[in-house]
């Protein structure tokens, strides 16, 4: 079945096309939604909602731009929502606009995804909502401070706080994570 069809057959109730539709699209939801929340079962939960308001909305998607990126607003919306009850962001979110200077970011990393996802679900609700919205979902700071109710410059200090705090996690995690040096190859750096 074809997306079209597949939108199609859920428009018209078919409970099948309801159920294909949401196991193609559960686990990337649910990885949104768990980039966002610090808890699986809060995660879950979102994703639950914002599939139900995908199939109470299906009749406005207009089948303009990807289907995935309208279902995925839907659940960071959602996603924001539940953060707003949760952990109210407005608490989170440091108006300080002064620069925090960033680490030097290495090329390479020993960390995995998941790995460097659990480092960006440890920072502040703030910096972790910035973040993901401007690196990962591409909004604008513009949009950002739309959605958050913040300054444009708020938006950009997080952002700048986020990535920084990030660096200096990975850095110190790559510590631990790397490979010990056979002594030819520690001296082979020259960094002893």
């Amino acid at each position: 079945m074809t997306e079209a069809e597949l939108i199609a057959a859920c428009r018209q109730g078919s409970s099948r096309a309801q159920k294909q539709l949401y196991e193609q699209f559960a686990g990337m939801m649910l990885g949104v939604c768990i980039r966002y929340l610090r808890h699986r079962d809060d995660a879950e939960e979102v994703m639950l909602m914002g599939f139900v308001k995908v199939f109470r909305a299906l009749e406005q998607y207009r089948h303009e731009g990807s289907f995935e990126g309208w279902i995925r607003r839907i659940m960071v919306n959602e996603a924001l929502g539940q953060l707003r009850r949760k952990e109210p962001l407005h608490l989170a979110i440091d108006d300080l606009t002064h620069d925090v200077p960033a680490t030097a970011a290495e090329a390479e990393s020993h960390l995995n995804a998941e790995d460097l996802l659990a480092l960006l679900a440890e920072l502040p609700a703030g910096y972790r909502t910035v973040f993901n919205l401007y690196a990962l979902e591409g909004y604008s700071h513009p949009e950002i401070s739309e959605l958050l109710g913040i300054s444009e410059g708020t938006s950009k200090s997080q952002l700048s706080k986020a990535r920084a705090m990030l660096q200096r996690r990975v850095a110190a995690a790559n510590m631990v994570a790397a490979p010990n040096p056979s002594p030819k190859e520690y001296y082979a750096t020259g960094r002893y």
